[in-house]
């Protein structure tokens, strides 16, 4: 039985992570200082899962916390970071710290520790101001945020490690827009999803930065899931040390984006049906579209999204209404 740790697992994407981790019946320790992440989404896991659960209290920027967490520990995921663009170019050295020295640590503690893969959260943002669509991973262009430019050393600091070190694996998942169930609706930097989603059950009008036009991959969080449990399974060479792209490959502009989640919530309370939203400026550090090729992943990983943009977001609404 493999024992597992898991950065960030306190957080959105990792304890959806942590949680599938434990039901395959692996071992888990989670590492979080909790900046992001809320104890909320890992209560309980330690009455279900027994000793197979461990939650510890600590901070990828402290190379004792790291140590201590890899200890008996076979395989890495990577899940935590200070996310958000605009909070990247509010604060870029707290961005930095956290993205790149905590990685960095991670790199280093868990070759020390034996570890043999490091599967890591990249990012969609890393493709900058690159045009192309649908975006492949073979080409990016040049970051336009301080937080695109920590995911773009990571990726880079992982290559240089097996390149130099050639006693570790990693695995990149360039995540574009995920969301889903325990995505947090609070906060200044808080994603779109969740935020339109309280505004419209709180029948307040939600703010679409720009015209509507702009679209995104957006991708449900069991579809991150189910790459993230097959980068750590596979057993192909030619699949490891590569990044990948994690989406659905279906394009969505925010305009659809909000008729789906006014769609979807208006099943429970036919009101918000009639919510009208608002339009201001367009976010610094943000491209106007994006689209992932899902082609390398399908090829190398065995990846097929389970759930498209319509059932996550069926799925996410009744969350939301049950927990919200």
């Amino acid at each position: 039985m493999k024992k597992i740790l898991v950065t960030g697992g306190a957080g959105f994407i990792g304890s959806n992570l942590c949680e599938a981790l434990l039901e395959r019946g692996y071992s888990v320790v989670c590492l979080d200082n909790f900046a992001t992440g809320h104890i909320e989404n890992v209560l309980g896991f330690g009455e279900r899962y027994g000793e197979r659960w461990k939650l510890k209290v600590g901070d990828v920027r402290r190379l004792k916390d790291c140590r201590e967490a890899m200890e008996g520990v076979e395989a890495v995921f990577h899940e935590a970071a200070l996310g958000s663009v605009p909070r990247s170019i509010v604060d870029p050295v707290a961005t930095s710290t956290t993205n790149i020295e905590g990685f960095l640590n991670v790199l280093v503690t868990a070759r020390e520790a034996g570890v043999k893969r490091v599967v890591f959260a990249a990012s969609s943002s890393t493709y900058g101001d690159s045009t192309e669509l649908p975006k492949r991973e073979e080409k990016i262009g040049k970051p336009l945020s301080p937080y695109a430019l920590t995911k773009l050393v990571d990726e880079l600091y992982a290559d240089v490690f097996v390149r130099c070190y050639g006693d570790i694996e990693y695995i990149g998942l360039r995540y574009f827009n995920v969301f889903g169930r325990r995505q947090d609706p609070h906060g200044a930097y808080a994603a779109v999803i969740p935020i339109w989603v309280k505004a419209l059950m709180e029948h307040r009008s939600p703010l679409v930065n720009g015209d509507g036009s702009i679209s995104r991959d957006f991708t449900p969080v069991a579809n991150v899931v189910d790459v993230n449990l097959l980068a750590l399974e596979t057993t192909k060479a030619e699949a490891v040390n590569q990044v990948y792209n994690v989406a659905c490959g279906e394009r969505t502009t925010l305009k659809e984006l909000l008729e789906g989640l006014k769609g979807e919530l208006s099943e429970y309370d036919p009101e918000i049906a009639k919510v009208k939203e608002t339009y201001g400026p367009p976010r610094k550090g943000d491209i106007p579209h994006s689209l992932a090729s899902i082609d390398k992943a399908r090829t190398l990983l065995g990846y097929d999204p389970r759930l498209n943009v319509k059932e996550g977001l069926r799925e996410a609404c009744h969350w939301y209404w049950e927990n919200l």
